[in-house]
């Protein structure tokens, strides 16, 4: 096997177990009033994956990785419709924001080889993507659109920060 299929066999369990163990309990203990909070640091997966990777191998990884939380959740296939959305849409996010001379043979979708604003605006909008869905599929109702509106809004603010955070952590620059 190839170094870049056991990071990313790896990464999927460090953040399978990262969102179902820790990120699950703290975002348990924010539940005030009407404002519900969460980390969702799982989609970060399906976004560092090679860009070479076939379709069909990242929604079947995003349909897996989105099962893998629902099962910590014990939510009924919304975590795995929202992530299976996202990785859907990943192809059309990366040629929305495909650098003018093109992506580089080996590159990957980091800040380090491609630049923090192009990794600011692509893993921000397949976060906005996927919580969008996955806050629609939650309350599968368009009257509540006031309420998954303001759970996506709070919910890709706090993401964002974790997302920053574990990229700068895990994936220094060169």
């Amino acid at each position: 096997m190839s170094n870049t299929v056991i990071r990313n066999i790896i990464r999927f369990f460090v953040l399978l177990a990262l969102q179902g163990l820790f990120l699950k309990r703290v975002s348990d203990g924010w539940v005030t009033n009407s404002l519900y909070i969460n980390i969702f640091l799982y989609p970060l997966f399906i976004m560092l994956l090679p860009l070479q990777t076939p379709r069909t191998g990242v929604l079947l990884l995003s349909f897996l990785m989105g099962i893998g939380v629902d099962l910590f959740y014990d939510s009924l296939g919304v975590h795995a419709a929202a992530l299976t959305a996202t990785g859907y849409a990943r192809a059309l996010f990366l040629s929305l924001y495909e650098p003018r001379e093109g992506y580089k043979l080996n590159a990957k979708p980091t800040p380090g080889d491609l630049g923090m604003n192009w990794f600011l605006k692509y893993s921000g909008s397949m976060l906005g993507l996927h919580l969008l869905v996955y806050y629609s599929v939650d309350a599968f109702s368009p009257v509540y659109i006031l309420d998954i509106l303001t759970r996506t809004i709070f919910t890709f603010l706090s993401t964002m920060v974790a997302i920053l955070i574990f990229v700068f952590i895990f994936m220094p620059k060169r």
